[in-house]
């Protein structure tokens, strides 16, 4: 169990260095502004899998992909040296496509919610 606790911690520690370095030190404009969402480490932690969301509709989430993939050396050097991590993890970017489902569950819910008031309202 206290392996699981290290990967959550050295995810959470990866997630906050590739924030700052994605927002100040990625200069590809297909990038722009990107809201990382979770870091999921292997059991090995020898690839960890970050999941993003584009900030706003400026850049489509693949082109942002692209952008992240084409500076994934770059981040995961960086990573590797102000954590000082012996082997840092190779980074696979995902868009993370919950929030975009959770926000169409939710008018979905709503809408059901709204149509059964309407049917309970006689006037």
């Amino acid at each position: 169990m206290a392996g699981k606790a290290r990967q959550q911690r050295i995810g959470a520690e990866i997630q906050r260095v590739l924030s700052e370095l994605i927002s100040r030190e990625v200069k590809d404009p297909r990038v722009g502004t990107v809201t990382l969402t979770a870091v999921k480490l292997s059991p090995d932690a020898s690839v960890a899998q970050v999941f993003f969301v584009p900030f706003g509709d400026r850049n489509p989430a693949d082109e942002v992909g692209a952008g992240l993939e084409r500076a994934a050396g770059f981040l995961r050097g960086e990573v590797g040296r102000r954590l000082g991590l012996r082997h840092a993890p190779r980074l696979e970017f995902v868009f993370d496509s919950s929030i975009g489902e959770a926000i169409r569950l939710t008018s979905l819910i709503d809408r059901a919610v709204r149509d059964d008031q309407q049917k309970d309202d006689p006037a």
